[in-house]
């Protein structure tokens, strides 16, 4: 993992939202494509869009979620590196082959009722996810994917003491 300024070549800008509810628990939501690969929302920044719109508009597309409190941000890109297996996927994929993500992450509260909650998203893009659940922020780590334990261990550092404040 790479902290960066910005999101360095052979990188695709992504964003990530870390979403708590008044519990201070963290929203995560295990993929359809990945049986057991829990994670907080996350994706693609698109051309000429700012990453804190980016992240709202990937929570809507992927729970349904709009109403949210911004808290914070982590100031720098971090940056992960695709696994040899899901680099090749996500190649067949996305049609360019990629290093890794450069990812932006807010931190946002969830301000609705969990009725809003909704993993088909806003109808807009295929549905991601199976289930969720909220964790508490050590639960949210262990529950991730290897190679992106680094990348969330990075956010709770930032993150932690805004959610305990």
């Amino acid at each position: 993992m790479a902290i960066v300024s910005v999101p360095p070549p052979g990188y695709r800008a992504n964003v990530g939202v870390c979403l708590i509810n008044k519990k201070n628990q963290v929203f995560v939501a295990n993929r359809l494509d990945v049986p057991g690969s829990w994670q907080m929302p996350q994706g693609g920044v698109d051309k000429g869009e700012e990453p804190r719109e980016a992240a709202i508009r990937e929570l809507r597309e992927e729970t349904g979620v709009t109403s949210v409190e911004v808290l914070g941000e982590v100031p720098e890109w971090l940056t992960y590196d695709f696994p040899p297996d899901v680099k090749a996927k996500i190649t067949r994929l996305w049609g360019k082959e990629w290093t890794g993500q450069a990812q932006k992450w807010f931190l946002f509260r969830f301000a609705g009722d969990e009725s809003e909650i909704d993993l088909a998203g806003d109808g807009k893009e295929a549905a991601e996810f199976a289930e969720w659940k909220w964790l508490p922020v050590p639960d949210v780590i262990q529950a991730a994917v290897e190679f992106k334990k680094p990348v969330y261990e990075q956010v709770f550092k930032v993150f932690t003491p805004m959610i305990q404040a």
